[in-house]
């Protein structure tokens, strides 16, 4: 395989992962957040997937980011009468971030970072020992 096409796959994947490790932090930082107006949405999880895409420049496939999709899944309740989210019965939604889950993915989306990141040093090296045996 050309090593300039693996240090390109790398470097897709750690795209990304970036991207994927930014809607998570997004997604940890708006996790106690309310809604805006009176009994109105709180912040809606985001859910980052990832397409595969050729790249005829260097003739291979690569991963990108694809839709952020909304997680449809059910608000929290909480009963705060006192917050200027809370309906008439004194409850206000709270996201649909579970923080633990969120962390548990930020760690798997940095150890798919650390793997690429890995996979171009390798390369790396690859690259440099032939040139050492070609000049030797």
């Amino acid at each position: 395989m050309d090593l300039m096409k693996s240090m390109r796959i790398a470097a897709s994947g750690l795209r990304a992962q970036s991207a994927r490790m930014k809607i998570i932090a997004e997604n940890i930082a708006n996790a106690e957040s309310t809604a805006k107006t009176k009994g109105g949405d709180p912040y809606q999880r985001r859910i980052p997937t990832f397409r595969e895409v050729f790249d005829a420049n260097i003739g291979a496939k690569v991963v990108k980011l694809g839709r952020v999709e909304l997680d449809r899944s059910d608000f929290g309740e909480k009963f705060d009468p006192g917050n200027p989210a809370a309906n008439d019965k004194g409850i206000v939604k709270t996201p649909n971030v579970n923080t633990l889950i969120e962390m548990v993915d930020m760690r798997e989306a940095q150890r798919s970072y650390e793997a690429n990141l890995n996979v171009i040093g390798s390369t790396r090296r690859m690259k440099s020992k032939t040139l050492d045996i070609l000049r030797g």
